[in-house]
């Protein structure tokens, strides 16, 4: 008999495919509480840009890794992965079944295959790289990466300084790319007893939901929470304000563009995320499928549960 591992229900997928309401009633059903696994649902003010679940939309579930950081405080994959573990046990302490909700496929993994994130100190040479970057620009250092590891930089933001460092300094310290690392990992065994789902939908129907997402946001008053977060004090170039939806807007604030053009540039970047996302999770994971096309959120939801059940999972 092989050893027993403790239930873990993943629910994945791209931008605007209904994961957030088939969760939620999966939670109510299976007496589980949710993580997330979103890597801008973390920060605190950022909450129209980033279709952030409302307390009354919770319906009672509790949610995790939700209003966490400050947009000027770190975070990246391996905090991400303390902060889920730390909670997962909570959750099982609780008599509770943790069940992760999210886009982020390179979050999901860290947790769903144990990845492991540790590097050595390599202050000195990650000093080096940050001083480059100073003197050259992002997009120097961003084309060495893409010299050395075009695969990962493929999936990273020229401004995202931080993951062009961080592998930058893996190759420098192991010799070894951390696309080829990260896909080692994923082959790892998982700890849990995972039922993992991705929701997914015909390409015309995600791009008209996300299409009507963003002109939500834009009338909930996502202008407003951009220009607030900049009289706060948060500049457009942290890693947060370089998230969909707002760093589009900036240039709108500043008059460099008009609305209507930020409007379709966000729509135009989001549906080539969502693409982005699809193709990630078919190549880099192992998850169950299911066309959620025209489907209530109470159909995912028993969908979901019969295969858990089938699986044995809970």
């Amino acid at each position: 008999m092989g050893e027993y591992k403790k239930p873990l229900i993943v629910i994945a997928g791209p931008t605007a495919c209904g994961k957030t309401d088939s969760s939620i009633l999966l939670a109510q059903k299976i007496g589980g509480e949710i993580i997330s696994a979103d890597s801008m649902q973390v920060y605190k003010y950022m909450d129209i840009g980033t279709a952030k679940i409302k307390k009354d939309e919770m319906k009672g579930i509790k949610h995790y890794l939700i209003d966490e950081f400050y947009p000027d405080e770190e975070f990246n994959v391996k905090i991400f992965q303390e902060k889920v573990k730390n909670y997962i046990n909570l959750i099982y302490e609780k008599d509770k079944i943790p069940i992760l909700v999210g886009g982020t496929g390179f979050y999901i993994n860290a947790i769903v295959y144990d990845n492991n994130f540790m590097l050595s100190n390599g202050v000195s040479y990650r000093d080096n790289l940050e001083k480059e970057a100073q003197k050259y620009g992002n997009e120097y250092l961003y084309n060495k990466l893409k010299a050395i590891d075009p695969e990962y930089a493929s999936g990273v933001h020229y401004n995202n300084v931080k993951k062009v460092i961080r592998a930058l300094e893996f190759y420098y310290q192991t010799g070894k790319k951390l696309s080829e690392h990260n896909e080692e990992q994923n082959k790892n065994q998982s700890p849990y007893n995972t039922a993992f789902f991705i929701l997914n939908m015909e390409r015309e129907t995600l791009y008209e939901r996300i299409n009507r997402r963003v002109d939500i946001m834009i009338e909930n008053g996502l202008v407003d929470e951009v220009r607030n977060l900049i009289k706060m004090g948060y500049s457009p170039e942290l890693v947060s304000m370089q998230g969909l939806g707002y760093k589009e807007i900036v240039p709108y604030i500043q008059g460099k563009t008009t609305l209507d053009a930020a409007i379709d540039e966000i729509k135009q970047k989001t549906r080539h995320f969502a693409k982005r996302q699809l193709t990630w999770f078919r190549n880099k994971t192992d998850g169950q499928w299911l066309d959620v096309t025209g489907e209530s959120p109470q159909y995912i939801c028993d969908k979901m549960f019969d295969y858990i059940k089938y699986k044995g999972v809970v």
